[in-house]
């Protein structure tokens, strides 16, 4: 096994013919680590030296790292592309079949060239990763002191074959409130409708309709707008999905207004909450951000889709929905 590493831009054209295949090939396949979250994140943000470590056998490529040098008051930090904020998964990406020799390639790479940085620091790594499982190890077996610690959390359901079953999942208390808010909104005089964004719409208002809705919603999520880097990535990344069928905007309307709205990421066999946009101030008593929630959770089962992953946070209503706690985890190295 061979380790190059590519240090400039450059590298993103080099490694796209390879990049998602291997993807296909590892045993941790999320939205975040394909080529184009990647690299439209890097345009947005590229906030170091970039450190992209590829493992080569032969013209084969059985690895990649993709990793960026940070400096700060605490030295040159070595740190996965996407961390922290605006991803929610990070990891290396390694072939199944070639994950003993890749990793211990890459931390041979680690250990061999360590002049370079002074710590190694791997945000958002699940749980179930084997970067979690072998990394550490391998690395504490070079002379690294290592710590692992949980991050955060990302609850997650475990979607059943029917809705009814979903909803005999939830506690009585809740399944209540579900049934009811559907019923009031149901009920209610307006014209109700849900749509998903596709070819017959404008996906550049629909896009600015929700970040209206976005910034509305929590004062957090418009100081979180008002970032130049944070909406150039939001504007650049949310076409790039559509186009590759990764993406599931919708919106609940109430009347004419778009009163609800979430972002989500449909990819391999889950359903994954990435954002949402609500107009608190002139539907509150429809509740329309939890009835399109069951709405959308509603249509990831007749899909047939395993999974409905809320991503990081512990925010309460992902627990009254039903979610359950897996971990994402943060590697420290030096």
């Amino acid at each position: 096994m061979e380790v190059r590493a590519f240090r400039d831009r450059a590298a993103f054209a080099e490694l796209e013919p390879v990049w998602n295949e291997l993807l296909s090939r590892a045993p941790m396949n999320r939205v975040f680590y394909t080529w184009e979250w990647q690299y439209t994140w890097w345009n947005a943000y590229e906030p170091g030296e970039l450190w992209i470590l590829a493992c080569f056998d032969g013209a084969v490529v059985h690895g990649i790292a993709p990793l960026f040098i940070s400096e700060s008051e605490r030295g040159r930090a070595v740190q996965i592309i996407g961390c922290v904020d605006v991803t929610d998964y990070l990891d290396f990406i390694v072939d199944e079949a070639r994950m003993a020799d890749v990793y211990q390639a890459f931390t041979d790479y680690l250990r061999d060239h360590r002049e370079a940085y002074d710590q190694l620091d791997f945000c958002n790594v699940p749980f179930d990763s084997p970067t979690r499982l072998r990394l550490p190890e391998l690395l504490e077996s070079r002379g690294f002191n290592t710590v692992v610690e949980q991050q955060e959390v990302c609850p997650i359901i475990a979607l059943p074959a029917t809705w009814g079953s979903y909803l005999s999942s939830l506690h009585k208390k809740q399944r209540h409130e579900v049934r009811r808010k559907l019923r009031r909104i149901q009920g209610s005089e307006a014209a109700i409708n849900w749509y998903i964004v596709n070819g017959q719409q404008d996906l550049d208002e629909e896009v600015s309709q929700f970040i209206r809705l976005m910034a509305a919603s929590d004062p957090e999520k418009a100081r979180f707008l008002q970032d130049e880097n944070n909406l150039s990535f939001f504007r650049a990344i949310v076409p790039l999905l559509q186009e590759r069928g990764w993406l599931q905007l919708n919106f609940l309307t109430i009347g004419e207004a778009r009163a609800a709205a979430y972002i989500n990421f449909v990819y391999g066999n889950r359903v994954m909450v990435y954002n949402s946009g609500l107009a608190h101030e002139d539907f509150a008593d429809l509740s329309p951000g939890i009835v399109l929630l069951a709405y959308n959770i509603r249509h990831a089962i007749e899909q047939g889709f395993a999974f409905y992953d809320f991503l990081r946070g512990d925010e309460p209503y992902k627990y009254r929905m039903g979610g359950r706690d897996t971990a994402v985890m943060n590697i420290r190295a030096s």
